[in-house]
């Protein structure tokens, strides 16, 4: 784990999407329902998920599991055939579900504020999904790249370090001696930010900031962040005063 210090010298502010600078779980909720109404019929109506009747218990569920699909499996009770279904379902759902999205409270600020810094999102939801968000909150401007599901190839969604290196790519070409921050929520952010590292030059420098606004349990996981924060202009104070 990295010493974070405050006054470090920031080259780019890298961002998670779902749970980090939107929420994004009624969405989510809404979404997974038209896809177990498809694939798993027996997990709907009466027997739908306790972890689909809420916002909060989803939340729970999804910063307790690893993965996409063991969330599936360990908390929405699908077996392997219906996870595999339902995987290239999500992107074409998601676009059509109408659900809203908000950001969290202090994001659009803080973004604002950091406008000084190359941000980037680098993110499992669609990229036309991130971006109608982001234009919706009139924030679209900050963010030299957004790099999402239809970006890159199935196998190398996170917690594999492609996107970071495909964003980064965009906002620097190549990258040497540069120190950057990817701020998370889930242990997959995590992960994801010591795959990038491994696969960058060894001069530079990639920080885990997890934020806690959407329910994350950094503590409790077995990969820990160099940073916790609770909210975004806990990060400006970190990296500006």
């Amino acid at each position: 784990m990295l010493q974070f210090k405050k006054n470090i010298k920031v080259d780019a502010i890298l961002w998670d999407f779902d749970g980090t600078l939107a929420n994004s779980a009624a969405k989510n909720i809404a979404i997974t329902k038209q896809i177990l109404a498809r694939v798993a019929p027996r997990l709907t109506g009466s027997n739908l998920p306790r972890y689909l009747q809420s916002e909060t218990d989803y939340h729970f569920a999804n910063h307790a599991a690893d993965h996409w699909r063991d969330l599936y499996r360990d908390y929405f009770g699908m077996t392997a055939d219906e996870i595999k279904n339902a995987g290239p379902l999500w992107e074409t759902y998601q676009m059509l579900d109408k659900t809203g999205v908000t950001l969290f409270d202090g994001v659009a600020d803080t973004v604002r504020q950091l406008s000084g810094f190359p941000q980037g999102i680098c993110s499992a939801n669609a990229t036309s999904n991130i971006r109608q968000v982001l234009h919706e909150h009139d924030i679209s401007s900050a963010f030299e790249s957004v790099i999402g599901y239809e970006d890159l190839p199935h196998h190398h969604q996170k917690p594999a370090p492609d996107g970071g290196l495909k964003c980064l790519q965009e906002i620097f070409g190549n990258t040497q001696g540069k120190t950057i921050i990817y701020v998370g929520d889930h242990i997959a952010d995590v992960l994801f930010t010591r795959a990038l590292g491994e696969q960058l030059e060894a001069s530079n420098t990639v920080i885990s900031v997890i934020i806690t606004h959407s329910g994350a349990r950094p503590g409790q996981w077995r990969v820990k962040p160099d940073e916790v924060i609770e909210s975004p202009t806990d990060l400006a104070a970190l990296i500006m005063n």
